[in-house]
């Protein structure tokens, strides 16, 4: 049995790892995915829904029959992850690089048949890479806060691939000291110092009300709205990735 018959059911429960399947040329090898995988848009209406990333229907995912279940260790809860392991063969992916994504790319391109379409997305990311490590010689590094959440106000730190992007682009995180996403006093933020408030879309929709809001607890910074999938989404969205990110240094 090949691997592409071995595994032509997939269950993806990772918004950016669904749409790096269909950008691979797997979209019909698809039979489940969470409320969340939004791209593309289509796929919601196509395929069956079985939760969210974090509270999944494990039930309708048994029967759906899958061949393979894809999962995240960031993404996904341990329960969920071995609740998915009793069903099929389980993948859970961890990232933390552009070098874990590129590892990752080309894993899918073994499991699924799709070595060809993987090395060519590889070949295309890596360029844009290199482009951008050019690009960004030129700029000088910027102290930031890229918050994720409000009440609690969350914010990502060291050891994330947010992190990882923060410090591509030459900014310096000034919550680098510590881990994951903690919860922070806003009104200590002042004493951090930093020229940018990085607001992201994702997971809480940070909208422009918040900006004026944040102002009240930091005055000699400028909050900006920034995409949250360019700097999250490990997966195909990275190939527009560094197109944004040039755009956004060029906006401050």
């Amino acid at each position: 049995m090949s691997i592409e018959k071995k595994y032509k059911r997939i269950v993806s429960l990772v918004p950016s790892q669904t749409e790096l399947l269909v950008d691979l040329g797997l979209e019909d090898c698809i039979v489940g995915l969470t409320k969340f995988c939004i791209h593309p848009k289509h796929l919601l209406k196509t395929k069956t829904i079985v939760g969210g990333t974090k509270n999944i229907k494990i039930d309708r995912i048994k029967s759906l029959q899958p061949d393979i279940i894809l999962c995240n260790k960031e993404e996904n809860t341990k329960e969920i992850v071995a609740a998915c392991q009793q069903i099929a063969f389980t993948h859970v992916s961890d990232i933390f690089t552009l070098s874990d994504s590129l590892e990752l790319i080309s894993l899918y391109g073994s499991f699924f048949d799709k070595q060809v379409e993987a090395k060519k997305m590889i070949d295309e990311l890596t360029s844009k890479i290199s482009d951008f490590k050019r690009f960004i010689t030129n700029q000088n590094y910027k102290k930031v806060a890229y918050f994720i959440w409000r009440d609690p106000w969350m914010v990502a730190a060291n050891n994330t691939f947010i992190n990882h992007l923060l410090e591509l682009n030459k900014f310096v995180n000034v919550y680098a000291d510590e881990k994951r996403y903690p919860e922070v006093n806003i009104k200590e933020l002042q004493n951090k110092k930093p020229a940018f408030i990085l607001l992201s879309s994702e997971p809480f929709p940070f909208k422009e009300k918040h900006s004026t809001e944040i102002k009240k607890h930091i005055k000699d910074a400028s909050p900006i709205l920034v995409d949250g999938e360019y700097f999250s989404w490990y997966g195909s969205r990275l190939l527009k990735a560094f197109d944004y990110f040039k755009e956004l240094h060029n906006r401050i």
